[in-house]
Order: structure tokens, then sequence, then C-alpha cells
């Protein structure tokens, strides 16, 4: 098997699953602090794609950190098909939420005058938070990418 950039139980995996971790995280935490998030269904949705994909993440990054310790290989067919299915799945999740929150994003402050004519809501965040969202789908874009070229190569 090749050895690739992010593939599972090496360094450069540990640190895209942290990223992705980290960046999802980071979207929850500032979409859940801005006020009046809950009356748009997107940023609900938002929320739970990031819970999904922080998890997933989580539980490979603490994977990846089982098998640096005790240098064991994770490469093998069965697994990385696993991985494969579970990082398009959050991917293509991950992805659908940021774009319909970027939309609701775009329509709340561009196309109306919402944000000027409510100044409680917190269309600034809702950009930040939407931004990092998109930031943590980039790396789990990469991951997904490696583990289908690894489990292709096999």
């Amino acid at each position: 098997m090749k050895e690739l950039f992010g593939g599972p139980g090496k360094v450069s995996g540990l640190i895209l699953r942290m990223g992705q971790c980290l960046f999802a995280a980071a979207s929850i935490a500032v979409m859940a602090s801005s006020h009046g998030f809950a009356t748009y269904t997107a940023f609900c949705y938002l929320i739970a794609s990031m819970g999904l994909q922080f998890l997933w993440s989580f539980s490979l990054a603490c994977l990846d950190i089982h098998a640096l310790r005790l240098n064991r290989d994770l490469r093998n067919y069965v697994f990385l098909s696993l991985l494969v299915v579970g990082d398009w799945v959050t991917a293509i999740l991950s992805l659908a939420a940021a774009c319909s929150s970027a939309g609701v994003v775009v329509l709340i402050i561009k196309d109306t005058i919402m944000c000027k004519r409510n100044p409680q809501l917190s269309c600034n965040m809702f950009q930040i938070s939407v931004a990092l969202a998109f930031i943590s789908w980039l790396f789990l874009a990469i991951s997904s990418c490696v583990m289908f070229w690894l489990a292709a190569s096999d």
C-alpha cells in the first residue's frame, strides 16, 4: 500500500482529524452562542451535522493516537472501506449543512434587511460559524479523498 499524507495511523492523519474536530466544535460553539439561531432550520441542521462530524472525527483521532502509541498499521481493506463510507457520508452532510446555512446567511444579510431590522440577531456570529463549518469540511474532504485513494489502490 502507498504511504499518503493523512492516512490512518499516521501523524498527518491525526492532524487532519484534529483539525476537523476543532473547527467543527468551534462552529457549534459560535452558532450555539449566537442569539436567534434556533429560528432557522438550516442553522439547527448545521449544529447537528457539525456534531456528527465532531463525533466521527474525534473517535478516529483517538484511534489514530492509539495506533501511533502502539505502532500499529490500520490499513486493511475492510477498515479502509468503513472509513471511506463514513468520511463520505459525513462530508456530504457537512457540505449540505454549510451550504444551506450560507444560503440563509446571504438571505438575511444581503437579500433582506433582517439584520438591520433586528439588531438582536447575531448575523456576524452566523457568518463566522458557517466559515468554520466550511473549514472543517475542507479538512474532512482531504481525509475522505485520501481514504478513497488508499482503498482504491489496495
